[in-house]
């Protein structure tokens, strides 16, 4: 059965099974039977691949890495742990937000923080927008039942939506700003995430406790491992089940 995720891997990156061989310095015939057979290559191989085609390489060999190496692995993505969001460094936040070169990921229920400590964030995102940085703002919605109860947990009714709409305020400067995405999600969350290419804060949230007073994992994607790509793809589902905040106008 043929790697159909490397096959398109070396096509998005203009590759050939030849063009790869000749960077590794391997037979082509090689390289081919990794594509057509769904080989799996030498651990150096695979590292050298995800790098030129910018994939992990749990992505392109899913199969390749044991789910006990994988826990192992994931450990180590654990950089630092936060007891309560208030104790990470506003410069760690600024770091990461100027040093993103691939994606800037944003749900949670309204973040508004974000905003209000980075005075520049917008203009900011409108520039990695321009550079080519994707950039995904999930928000709860205001109307919502997840955030009337998260509202009611935290013991202010109704204040999370009103938080939403004002921050809304700000992210409503980048309707029509190519390569930003701003949408509502309706999801219980468990967790507030903020990616930055391969570094990511996760905000645990904790019964009845705000979310800046809730402990934060600081994580960093490593090869193999898994704790960072499951907060990843928890924020890929939401992503899927969430709406555009700004709806388009349909011509008469």
């Amino acid at each position: 059965m043929p790697n159909h995720r490397l096959r398109d891997a070396f096509l998005r990156n203009g590759l050939t099974p030849a063009s790869v061989a000749e960077r590794l310095d391997v037979d082509p015939k090689t390289v081919e039977r990794w594509v057509t057979q769904d080989r799996i290559p030498y651990p150096r191989y695979r590292h050298a691949i995800a790098a030129i085609v910018r994939e992990g390489e749990e992505y392109l060999w899913p199969d390749a890495v044991s789910p006990e190496k994988a826990a192992r692995i994931g450990q180590s993505e654990l950089i630092q742990l936060y007891s309560r969001r208030i104790a990470v460094p506003n410069d760690l936040w600024h770091r990461l937000i100027n040093r993103a070169e691939r994606h800037i990921d944003v749900l949670a229920y309204a973040g508004l923080f974000l905003v209000e400590q980075e005075p520049k964030l917008i203009d900011t995102l409108k520039e990695k927008a321009a550079a080519g940085v994707k950039i995904r703002i999930l928000l709860g919605d205001p109307d919502s039942d997840a955030v009337k109860r998260r509202s009611i947990e935290e013991g202010a009714p109704d204040v999370m939506a009103a938080k939403i709409r004002n921050v809304m305020q700000y992210y409503d400067r980048l309707q029509g700003v190519k390569g930003v995405e701003v949408r509502h999600h309706r999801t219980t969350l468990y967790n507030s995430i903020y990616r930055f290419d391969e570094e990511m804060l996760v905000n645990a949230h904790v019964l009845g406790f705000p979310a800046p007073h809730a402990p934060v994992m600081h994580l960093r994607k490593l090869a193999g491992g898994d704790l960072f790509g499951t907060y990843a793809d928890s924020f890929d589902r939401v992503m899927s089940a969430s709406d555009p905040a700004w709806v388009k106008e349909v011509a008469a």
